[in-house]
């Protein structure tokens, strides 16, 4: 045994660490033993690891193992606490002979208990966003909810006669402008020239703009009114119940709607509600603990669960109130929309899916063009970020991902197959959240596989649903909004069934992100699939996710 062992000195700044020495003495046998250590203070190890490296390194007895730790937690401790007790008065010394700055100083400790310490934190500032969220859901859960659907029913009917008008002023200058180049074309060649043509397809093209920028600015400040007059609506209504009679102003209310229901006149523009196939599917899924889920396979359109419709018509209104009562709730209802690569509203389902939520003014969200714009620069943020670090790491293999990185690179404010981005709003039918997920024309191919972005996407999803309490979700079995002549009746049994397994097994994933909530997954196809085909699917999702409740098929009017 030796009479004195050392240790390699812990690394640290010179500056603000010093060596102590620790020494401790014990008896071998007949010997005695001597073990001498440095140590650097503060010690950053933890005590047991410390002692037990002592004990290893120096082969020292295991009879010595339980002194040898009390001594060290001893010599630890007393000359930690000499060295704060040393930097205190040190302290002490350089505030008493002014050489710190005590407004610094002070700033400094203010600071430092705001920031870590909750009860010294200032309170959060209200949001108005916030309030009037809380206020919402307060009176959509109370006698006044039927005045709040009409209230927001009229203005939906005021916006509905506005499109109209400007879809009617549209329509006359283009069978104007229609008419003018027929007469035009007529003396092509005779009096006039292609230069002139194009002269005049040019007056139509900057005029048709004007108009339309017209009715787009008019369009954008008469719901910037509504929203503000119903919003101060709200509050006020709120305060009134806060301070008056509750009873006399809840009589007051409920004779209100049907006032309200008189000033609403069904206009050009009022959706009516379509015969839709919809068979219903109860399941239990799970290793253990089962799970129930709801499964729908409904036929229709996917703009239906957006599109407003007359409060007359049966059961829209109690869809709409349905859709108010869970807006500020742990049941939102979602949506999967299937766009192209581009983050705007400019073309193909894009541009429907903006006309309709245009038509209703919505109180709770930024407009739609408003978060495709946050949208936009979250992505160019997310890129730039993301291409900076791929050049800080050094060049790995990406097994095939060139040709993205590539299109990133080219067009860094597109989207790639399989990333979605996440639309709010307040103003629609049947759904608080759209998720636009972005695909390609590989979709419309026979060969996609579980592994293709569009079904990752959904993955992405379904998780998303899971963790931000969205519990009703609904998502185009074929991928498609609209039928193809390549899309054959094996085609779709095909697609029908990759989709169904992947999302059995991404359903069976959820009790790992949620704990195991029971959701609602609605799997849309489109309105041109035949009746034969659609009771094919049917029989089909029973057959894969192992249906253990009687089939309850509805045809709605």
């Amino acid at each position: 045994m030796p009479s004195c062992a050392t240790m390699k000195k812990n690394k640290g700044k010179a500056s603000s660490t010093n060596e102590k020495e620790f020494v401790f003495e014990f008896r071998a046998g007949q010997h005695n033993c001597v073990l001498k250590v440095p140590l650097q203070f503060p010690v950053q190890e933890i005590i047991s690891d410390l002692h037990g490296r002592l004990m290893l390194l120096h082969n020292i007895p295991c009879y010595i193992e339980t002194d040898l730790k009390s001594s060290l937690s001893s010599f630890v401790e007393k000359e930690t606490i000499l060295d704060y007790d040393r930097e205190a008065e040190l302290a002490l010394q350089r505030l008493t002979a002014g050489d710190v700055d005590i407004n610094q100083l002070t700033n400094a400790w203010t600071r430092s208990y705001v920031e870590t310490t909750l009860e010294h934190a200032r309170p959060e500032e209200p949001s108005w966003d916030e309030d009037f969220a809380d206020v919402y859901h307060e009176l959509i859960h109370s006698p006044a909810s039927d005045t709040l659907l009409n209230l927001e029913h009229n203005y939906f009917v005021s916006i509905s006669e506005l499109i109209s008008e400007r879809d009617m002023e549209l329509k006359k200058l283009q069978e104007r402008q229609a008419s003018e180049m027929d007469k035009v074309m007529h003396e092509l060649g005779n009096t006039l020239s292609d230069h002139d043509v194009n002269a005049v397809a040019s007056q139509h093209f900057d005029a048709q703009q004007v108009l339309e920028n017209k009715w787009a600015s008019e369009l954008k400040q008469v719901t910037g009114i509504q929203k503000h007059e119903y919003q101060q609506w709200v509050i006020s209504l709120h305060q009134d119940l806060q301070k008056s009679n509750s009873s006399q102003i809840t009589e007051e209310i409920k004779v209100q709607p049907s006032q309200l229901l008189e000033v609403a006149d069904p206009g050009a523009r009022m959706f009516e509600e379509q015969p839709q196939l919809e068979e219903s599917f109860t399941i239990h899924l799970g290793a253990q603990l089962k799970t129930m889920h709801n499964l729908r396979l409904v036929r229709a359109d996917v703009l239906d669960f957006c599109k407003h419709r007359q409060h007359s018509s049966g059961g829209a209104k109690l869809r709409r109130l349905q859709t108010a009562l869970s807006l500020y709730s742990s049941s939102l209802c979602g949506l999967v929309l299937l766009v192209d690569n581009r983050v705007n509203s400019y073309s193909g389902i894009k541009r429907e899916f903006a006309t309709v939520a245009k038509e209703c003014t919505d109180f709770h969200f930024p407009f739609l063009e408003a978060q495709l714009d946050e949208v936009q620069q979250v992505l160019l943020y997310a890129r730039a970020q993301r291409s900076s670090k791929q050049k800080e790491q050094p060049e790995i293999p990406r097994n095939g991902s060139d040709d993205k990185n590539k299109n990133v690179e080219r067009n860094p404010s597109n989207i790639l197959p399989g990333e979605f981005y996440i639309s709010r709003h307040s103003n629609l039918s049947e759904v608080h959240a759209v998720f636009h997920l972005c695909v390609d024309d590989n979709v419309r191919s026979g060969n996609i596989t579980a592994r293709d972005p569009a079904i990752m996407g959904l993955r992405n999803i379904l998780k998303v649903c899971c963790t931000h309490d969205v519990t009703t979700v609904t998502v185009p079995l074929l991928l498609v909004h609209d039928m193809s002549e390549e899309m054959t009746i094996p085609w779709c049994l095909k697609r029908a069934e990759l989709v169904f397994k992947c999302v059995k097994g991404f359903m069976m994933e959820m009790a790992s992100w949620d704990g195991g909530i029971s959701r609602t997954v609605q799997f849309l196809v489109p309105k041109s699939i035949s009746e034969e085909m659609f009771y094919q699917l049917s029989n089909m999702l029973p057959q894969i996710f192992r249906v253990s409740s009687t089939l309850t098929l509805t045809s709605k009017h």
